[in-house]
Order: C-alpha cells, then structure tokens, then sequence
C-alpha cells in the first residue's frame, strides 16, 4: 500500500460535509466563518500589490480587486505572471528590482525557504481556524503558519465523453492497457487521442509527479534523491512511467511540440483531441469556448494496475514583511475568504474548491471537473515538487521538452531528470 497524503481524505470529507450537500447556500457554517470587515478601519489612498501566477483568474482576480477598493478604498493592483512564464525567476527579479509586492504566491515546503525573510506568520488570522487541517502543511514552519492555501485542485485525464461514445468507447479505461485500448479505438474512429502541450512546467511539474507519487513513501525518496543516495535512472516505477508518458506522446497531435498552454485547453475545447492532461483550473478557460461540453476525469495509470488522479494545495497566498503595507494585505485576504462577495468570486467566478470549511460550493459553481476530483479525492495520490529546490523543476522540464521533441531517448531522459536534481542541490 503506497502512502498517501493524510489531507485528501480530510479534504473529501470536510467537502462532502461543508459542501456540496448545501444546496449553494454560501452562507457561514460557524462563528469562525462570520464574514468580517477588510479591516476596523481600512486606510483609504493605499495601494497593495498582488504578484499571482495563475492565469486562469486572471480576469476574475482584477473584478475582484475592483470589487474590494469599492468597498474599501484600498487598491489591489494584481500583477499575473504565469502560463509559459517562469513564475519564480519573475518573482525573484521583481523582488531584486527593489519592488517588495505585498502578496506573492508561493507552493510551500522547500519552496517556501529562500522566502522565509518576507514570510508573516499568519497563525493569528480569523480565517485559520476554519482551514482543512491538513492543507496547512506545506506552509507549516516551527508550529507557525506562512501562508493561506488558495484552494484545493486534482489533475489527470480530462476527457470529452462525447467523443469517447462516437469512438465505442463505453467504460472509463483505469489501467495502462485499458488507456492502450481506448486510444486505438479513438483512432480508428478518426478522433485524436491526446491534445498535449510543450509547457515545462505541465510536463517537468505535472507529468514527472505520476512517477514521484507512485513511490512507496515519495516524501522521503525525493529526499534520497536530493542527498544522492536514490536515483531516477534504474528506479522500477520511472521505467513503468515511461510506458505512460509514450502512450500520450506518440498518440498526441501533430503540432505538440509548438503548442502551449493556451492552445492545448482552447484545442481540446474545440473538440479536435478526446484527452489532455490537465486539471480542474483548465474548466473556466473550456467553458468559455463550450459550456456544454461533457466531461469527465481519467485517472493516469502506469501499469495494469488501476491509476490514480493527484490532488494538492496547488499555492498559497504569502503576506511579505518586507512590503510597505502588509497589515492591509492581511485584511485583504481575510475579506477575500469571510466577505459573502469574495466567497462567491473564489467559488463560482474562480471554480476553486475551497481549502475551507466555511466556504460551501455546488457542482454548478466548480465545474464537472472539480466534481469528479472531489469524488476520486479518496485514492488519490500527493503533489511533492515543491520538495524540490527552485530550478529541479524547470529542469526536469527542459528534459521532458527534448524527450517530446524526440531529441533524446528514454535513457537519456533517464539521466537529464537525474542531473536536473543533482546541478541544484549540489550548488
């Protein structure tokens, strides 16, 4: 039995029970929850700056800071750097600049190190008491929390179950040689299997992940790793793992190695591939091109046995010391997750699902893949690349890239992620 993270079963059911079951009622479930002023009293002629990555909001997050300065009087000026950007080095240089934004976003664990400077222990915040007790860890240091999760998200399979029905395909493949067997299917039926992307970070982040959580303990491998006493190459489950990422490689469009992020979601949107690797943040951008499109979840499997999806606190909001108005971020923040109007944006405008209790959700708010992570949250399987130093990722990208492109083979693919960890903790 491999070991999962304790979080996704906590999550599942604070969700089934704070959630779904309400019928929409986004109103507080507890005294902890009791929506509450930005501040006593909010300074009016501030500006607080949010430095954020997720593109998928960021329409959404610019409405919202809009709807706070009403409010309030504070401005929120939202800077999104994400998508083919390398968020970390962008966020590394605008602190170099001289620039210290108030809010940044930050996953956690060893990524939260070379922050630990601007990091404010929030422990003291009305909202804490309310969070999924597990979705604290990564931003847990010393018994102090650093960092408010910004929701809870599961990626794998996405597929269109219409184009699944037109190619005979009538139950949901779980094994490798199930996902083997659809994809012929898929093909004689004239339908492309996998719309896939050449962004690093879905396939050194994302991709390479299945590997890591399929290990018996993938906490203390990654360690082993780092410390040198494990390696990639000749591990049994990143051998099995490759099978995996051939199937969708070889049976992706022709254009993969061109297309990015934006173009894989609109693609697969648009009905021109029956899967891609991606999760529930994608369900925004796809309703914007078809709100009625039938979707499902696939787990990803690397073997005979049935796979798993991956579930996670995706980020986290930090509060920067260092910044000329950190109090008034606090307070953003606690609007954002107690104020009834920044429960509905992170709801039903950002289709998160809540890391929590206090904020309920309806499958109409989220999206049918948020749902679907909900009901596979039980057995799935953890995120662990913020375990990783800054840089181990990107690299694990840049390999993955070439291997896309059919630049290198397996085992020099093999050797590139191992040398991916080593020329960074080796620094």
């Amino acid at each position: 039995m491999k070991k999962r993270f304790a979080f996704l079963i906590a999550i599942v059911c604070v969700l089934i029970i704070a959630g779904c079951g309400n019928g929409g009622n986004n109103s507080n479930s507890g005294t902890s929850g009791t929506a509450s002023p930005a501040s006593d009293t909010p300074k009016k002629d501030v500006t607080i700056k949010v430095f954020q990555f997720k593109v998928e909001i960021a329409e959404q997050i610019n409405a919202l800071a809009e709807e706070y300065e009403k409010e309030t009087g504070v401005k929120v000026q939202v800077e999104t750097h994400g998508g083919g950007e390398d968020y970390g080095a962008l966020l590394k240089a605008e602190i170099a600049s001289g620039s210290e934004p108030e809010i940044f976003n930050n996953g956690g664990f060893a990524a939260l190190v070379p922050y630990m400077d601007r990091a404010t222990d929030l422990s003291d915040q009305p909202w804490v008491s309310s969070l999924i007790e597990t979705s604290k860890i990564p931003t847990t240091v010393d018994g102090k929390l650093y960092g408010l999760p910004m929701n809870v998200e599961g990626y794998g399979l996405i597929y269109n179950k219409d184009l699944f029905t037109k190619a005979g395909i009538t139950e949901e493949p779980k094994t490798l040689p199930q996902l083997k067997e659809a994809v012929e299917k898929l093909k004689a039926a004239g339908i492309t299997p996998f719309e896939a992307t050449n962004e690093w970070w879905s396939l050194g982040i994302h991709l390479v992940n299945v590997a890591m959580a399929n290990q018996p303990d993938p906490a203390a491998y990654i360690e082993d790793l780092k410390a040198g006493k494990q390696t990639i190459k000749g591990n049994e489950v990143f051998k099995q793992w490759l099978d995996l990422v051939d199937v969708i490689f070889n049976n992706a469009q022709d254009n993969k190695v061109t297309t990015d992020y934006a173009t894989q979601v609109a693609d697969f949107a648009s009905g021109k591939a029956a899967m891609m690797l991606q999760g529930n943040w994608t369900q925004g951008d796809i309703d914007k091109i078809d709100p009625a499109l039938k979707l499902g979840l696939l787990p990803l499997p690397i073997n005979d046995k049935e796979g798993q999806i991956y579930v996670g606190v995706p980020n986290n909001w930090i509060v920067n010391s260092k910044s000329a108005h950190p109090e008034e971020a606090k307070a953003f923040l606690n609007w954002m997750v107690t104020s009834e109007t920044g429960k509905k944006y992170l709801t039903k405008e950002f289709k998160f699902i809540p890391a929590l209790s206090n904020i309920s959700t309806t499958a109409e708010d989220i999206g049918q893949i948020a749902v679907a992570v909900q009901d596979q949250s039980k057995t799935a399987l953890s995120w662990n690349w913020d375990r990783f130093p800054d840089g181990v990722t990107q690299g694990f990208g840049a390999a993955m890239q070439e291997y896309l492109g059919g630049q290198i083979n397996r085992d020099q693919l093999l050797d590139k992620l191992d040398k991916a960890v080593q020329d960074i903790v080796k620094q």
